[in-house]
């Protein structure tokens, strides 16, 4: 049972429905004409520094952020709370080290980016590859998590149930990506962040009025409420005490986050260097807001619901926050709106994160993989494919990659998806980060070398991660009566980013005939990569 009364139930029920049918209805008025692919990639570069800052904020706060950092720290204090500061860490480091870069280097998607130092259809192809390696699983992820959550929201627990509301809400994430474009997807993360903003906010306020507005007390119920006594609140509990493990979750979760492709496309949206600065200013500010909040909320479930109470929902805690609701909320009209306003605001992260996510994979399939990448292999010399093709093709493969990840999220539904979500920000960290951050400011970097690192990034974090504890080995894997747990780390990242960047690096330095042709590329590029020159045509 949630705790929910059936006043609550209805309401979120009705706020679903509403909110569902007006986010369509908003891509449809926002959408772009039939032939614009500028407005369909990059929403014609209209939004305003505020309103690029919420939703860059809501890109990085998906469903699988919100949820499950909340329930780690529920679950695990300290450690928790060190993730939720590495998530915001991470937007500093795109702000500071890649976002003006980013931006200046122009384009639509990833291939965009990385061709400017290294043209070649090859490089497209494998940017495309990457990008789908990177944020299928995530998609997975977060429309498996749907049915639990709508299931625990609303009282159905039925496994017909389950399956069918990842199908239809997966329908619907397609309809918002193949008609809002980017500037539809952007219009509801902005909705999600700021309806995030304020139901977390309402939560945290009543957690810590039912403490007396003492940090102390909470901390004193949270440790009292995890079951782990003192460790609760010192580094280890997560990790078992490997200080190594720790430090490679929080180094994939800084880079990792940072270069995932619906986040850098976000970028590429906006109009100016100083428009970045200021939408990244946005960013910042409210993603440490809400992750403030988060560790709040994730205290106040340890104390009130405690470590049982959430286990039993669900061995990853990705309930805790809807728990910790029905705690906090009073009877009456006033504890139903509370509560609604808490499941609203999950329902919308869930919308929003997917359908960006589906779009930022269209947008690489139909520009990276049709429009220049197969399309040369086939009829070298060819003109590129007329905007209002290429725009059908794009609105295709949002429908195409939506079916797999609502196919494979139906499949994987009675899985602990954790590694899924783990896999997406080890994919970024050690193969796209390298990638960007070499081609960025690395003089002498060469085709070779980056084919290399998108490469052998992503086929590292793919092996490693069948060894970790993640897929089996332990209670919350994926296959738990199972122990093939070759791995001693959690994630990846501390060999597959060395490994990202050696690759790279070797690349690069090994076939030396390349070098002068490379750095003669980036001379060209370097003023505009760094100081916002006039962008160079697309290959």
């Amino acid at each position: 049972m949630n705790g929910f009364d059936d006043s609550a139930r209805s309401m979120s029920l009705v706020a679903f429905l509403a909110v569902g049918t007006l986010a369509l209805l908003l891509c449809v008025m926002t959408g772009p004409d039939r032939d614009d692919l500028d407005e369909f990639y990059s929403g014609s570069r209209t939004l305003s520094p505020r309103r690029n800052g919420l939703a860059l904020a809501g890109d990085y706060l998906s469903a699988a952020t919100v949820l499950g950092t909340t329930g780690i720290i529920a679950l695990t204090g300290y450690d928790g709370m060190i993730l939720a500061l590495s998530i915001t860490l991470s937007l500093v480091l795109l702000m500071f080290l890649l976002a003006e870069p980013l931006r200046n280097t122009g384009g639509f998607t990833m291939g965009d980016l990385l061709v400017r130092r290294a043209p070649g259809r090859a490089v497209r192809i494998a940017a495309c590859a990457t990008t789908l390696a990177a944020l299928i699983p995530m998609m997975v992820v977060q429309l498996a998590s749907t049915g639990d959550l709508l299931a625990f929201i609303l009282g159905w627990d039925t496994s017909g149930f389950r399956s069918g509301a990842i199908i239809g809400l997966g329908v619907l994430m397609i309809a918002y990506a193949a008609i809002g474009g980017m500037r539809g997807t952007a219009l509801i993360q902005i909705v999600k962040t700021v309806v995030l903003l304020v139901a977390a906010s309402t939560i945290a306020v009543l957690i810590m009025n039912r403490f007396d507005w003492s940090t102390a007390s909470l901390l004193a119920a949270a440790r009292q409420g995890s079951g782990e006594g003192a460790a609760y609140l010192r580094s280890g509990l997560q990790f078992q005490g490997s200080g190594l493990d720790m430090v490679s979750s929080e180094l994939t979760v800084v880079l990792g986050a940072a270069c995932l492709p619906h986040v850098t496309m976000r970028m590429t949206s906006i109009r100016s260097s100083p428009a970045v600065r200021r939408s990244l200013s946005w960013a910042v500010g409210v993603v440490a807001g809400i992750c403030l909040l988060l560790v709040v909320i994730g205290f106040g479930a340890a104390a009130l619901v405690g470590h049982d109470g959430i286990t039993a929902a669900g061995a990853s805690g990705n309930s805790a926050v809807l728990q910790v609701t029905g705690a906090v909320a009073s009877g009456g009209r006033a504890g139903a709106l509370i509560v609604t306003t808490m499941t609203t605001a999950i329902f919308l992260t869930l919308l929003a994160s997917v359908a960006g996510m589906i779009l930022a994979c269209a947008n690489s399939l139909a520009h990276d993989l049709f429009a220049h990448g197969l399309r040369g292999m086939r009829r070298p010399g060819a003109k590129p494919l007329a905007g209002r093709t290429e725009m059908r093709t794009a609105q295709a493969s949002a429908i195409v990659v939506g079916l797999l990840a609502t196919t494979l999220a139906v499949v994987a539904r009675h899985w602990n998806v954790q590694a899924l979500a783990t896999l997406a920000f080890c994919v970024g960290a050690s193969a796209l980060a390298p990638a960007l951050i070499y081609s960025m400011f690395w003089r002498r970097f060469t085709r070779t070398g980056l084919l290399c690192t998108l490469i052998v990034g992503t086929t590292t974090v793919m092996v490693l991660i069948t060894g970790t504890n993640l897929v089996s080995g332990s209670p919350s894997s994926v296959f738990p009566d199972h122990d093939f747990n070759w791995y001693p780390f959690t994630t990846t990242g501390l060999v597959s980013i060395p490994a990202g960047f050696l690759a790279g690096w070797l690349g690069t330095v090994l076939p030396r005939h390349t070098a002068p042709t490379a750095r003669r590329l980036y001379q060209g590029e370097e003023r505009r990569i760094l100081t916002g020159g006039s962008p160079a045509p697309h290959d």
